[in-house]
């Protein structure tokens, strides 16, 4: 690797690391004698996020553990060679778990749907059960800036609902406390550092056999966008921060805010709503 990768790599490493820690710090994701399982896909984005967290662990100033858990879901072709000796290279505690979910999949999605649905679902129980076996008190998903966003604009496009990706997330059954410390990290820059790092990715052999997936359909729409308005992603990111509750059509939100009429004039810092009794603040609803 020549000089300028080398300078560039720390550059971005010390980008990256500052916008995860300050998410971690944000929602208080890792506490002293956490066992977070880093869930490791071999895609870039789990890479970056284990490495990353490998180096915040070292300088943190607390103590708590990482374990690198890595699910072979039987996909026709598939070899986690390239991961089990990269994982052992770099001498991090890791396992790897088989469950053929794959055929499960395949049998019970009718063709020319997408398997994605179903996939994660599968893919989630198996992770959140390993998870209590393990002893793990936190799941860490590399979902970052973008994944959020996408899945915000899915939301709104084809389910109606106001909603994206929370930093931290307790499981229905309340076993599993679940950590995205990526989400303030651009896309692209985890490709660039994945490239610098030569992180042996592995293909997803059944999401990526489908064309024309919703989600492939927002990230271009995303793209068109941000040709249009630079900063549009960054900036509706920064917008799932600084709601103005009293602005959304929601009888049930308005009810449960106390609301009756909205203040107008109030930008979101400073949004006001009027209650059966006063005025008062709205809290900013992340």
């Amino acid at each position: 690797m020549s000089g300028l990768p080398k300078g560039e790599l720390r550059a971005l490493e010390t980008k990256l690391s500052r916008a995860m820690g300050q998410c971690v710090a944000d929602f208080g994701l890792i506490e002293a004698g956490d066992r977070v399982m880093v869930c490791v896909s071999g895609g870039k984005d789990s890479y970056a996020l284990l490495t990353l967290l490998e180096r915040f662990r070292r300088k943190a100033p607390i103590d708590f553990e990482l374990l690198a858990v890595h699910l072979d879901q039987g996909q026709p072709g598939y070899d986690g060679a390239p991961l089990r000796d990269w994982l052992q290279a770099q001498r991090l505690p890791h396992r790897i778990l088989r469950e053929d979910t794959y055929r499960v999949v395949v049998d019970n999605v009718p063709e020319g749907k997408t398997y994605c649905s179903l996939c994660s679902r599968l893919r989630r129980g198996v992770l959140y059960n390993a998870a209590v076996e393990l002893g793990c008190t936190k799941i860490a998903l590399g979902h970052h800036r973008d994944d959020a966003i996408e899945t915000l604009m899915l939301n709104l496009v084809y389910a109606g609902a106001m909603a994206a990706m929370p930093p931290k997330l307790v499981s229905k059954d309340g076993r599993n406390m679940v950590i995205r410390p990526l989400l303030y990290v651009r896309e692209p820059s985890l490709a660039r550092y994945a490239e610098l790092m030569g992180f042996p990715i592995l293909p997803c052999d059944l999401c990526g056999s489908q064309d024309n997936l919703k989600r492939q359909q927002i990230k271009r729409l995303l793209g068109e966008l941000e040709t249009r308005a630079p900063g549009a992603r960054d900036s509706m990111l920064a917008a799932l921060g600084n709601v103005q509750a009293s602005h959304l059509v929601g009888g049930e939100l308005w009810h449960a805010l106390g609301l009756e009429v909205a203040q107008e004039g109030a930008g979101p810092a400073q949004a006001r709503a009027v209650g059966p009794a006063q005025a008062r603040r709205l809290p900013l609803l992340g």
